[in-house]
């Protein structure tokens, strides 16, 4: 891969290398200085939902394959589970267990480091969930997640696309969003007073106050976007997928753009320092260095 040159003018930061650019002045702060875009795997067929555990290691969903893959910290792939039921979004728990919405079996399924898989939700209110799609955990161990459907609409019994929260246990499932067109992403800040979730049907980020675990309130826009998966940065700053990976202040300005040869599909930040932005993107996995942490 050719390095790039950057340049500075009218507040603009360009970097265009083979397949690759990067643009704006607020990215300057961001990524790391002469950082390229590096394509890490390829040969898959639909990369999703990134996930970093404790040690900096990436996992993610090749969706159409049923698999979910490994990118260690020393930069070997493997796959850790077959027949996944379709997982999409994945997040790791504080016991090291993995979650990962299943789409295809229409559940929230959690996997202990031995492999064991335990269904946390697999319905509402007596009816299938249509396709569960994004995820996230909060301090208490509840888990937040979306039910959108793309594709046939065969067999979906909820009657709208809709926004879950399972109680800490597994114990009880509520609906806290009912008033998206489809929801997708979906991340919360690392203090819990802040939930964003995208509403991919309406092309708008939403950021809700965190009342307390499973309780949601005080809407607000962010921004006119849509996104698929979304992740955090430690200056609160989050990255949207598009046709482009899109950086946005938690304010709602937009930093700029971190375009590569393949559309992303989601992000996450891993390695053991977890400065580098992990990109699935459709069939391959990428990676760049950054400045800033993950959450």
């Amino acid at each position: 891969m050719k390095r790039g040159i950057f340049a500075f003018g009218l507040g603009i930061m360009l970097l265009s290398l083979a397949g690759q650019t990067l643009q704006g002045q607020g990215l300057a702060d961001l990524v790391a200085e002469g950082a390229t875009l590096t394509k890490l795997a390829g040969d898959f067929r639909f990369t999703e939902g990134p996930a970093v555990d404790k040690a900096g290691n990436v996992y993610f969903s090749d969706i159409p394959n049923q698999r979910i893959h490994k990118w260690s910290v020393d930069g070997k792939l493997s796959t850790v589970r077959e027949m996944s039921g379709g997982a999409n979004g994945l997040i790791f728990a504080a016991n090291g267990d993995l979650y990962a919405c299943e789409g295809t079996a229409r559940r929230v399924t959690s996997m202990a480091p031995d492999g064991t898989v335990t269904t946390l939700a697999s319905s509402y209110a007596g009816k299938k969930l249509n396709s569960p799609n994004d995820l996230w955990i909060d301090k208490k161990g509840g888990v937040y997640f979306t039910d959108p459907r793309y594709g046939s609409m065969d067999g979906v019994e909820q009657g709208g696309f809709h926004v879950y929260y399972i109680a800490a246990g597994g114990k009880k499932v509520t609906r806290v969003i009912d008033d998206m067109v489809k929801p997708n992403g979906i991340i919360g800040t690392s203090d819990n007073k802040t939930l964003y979730v995208a509403d991919s049907g309406g092309r708008k980020i939403y950021a809700y106050r965190i009342k307390k675990p499973g309780m949601i309130g005080d809407r607000r826009m962010l921004c006119e976007e849509s996104s698929d998966g979304m992740t955090l940065d430690s200056e609160g700053n989050i990255y949207l997928t598009t046709a482009a990976v899109q950086v946005y202040s938690p304010k709602g300005k937009k930093l700029g753009t971190i375009a590569g040869p393949e559309g992303p599909a989601n992000v996450c930040f891993g390695g053991p320092e977890r400065d580098t932005l992990f990109i699935t993107a459709r069939t391959s996995l990428y990676s760049i260095k950054m400045k800033v942490h993950g959450q």
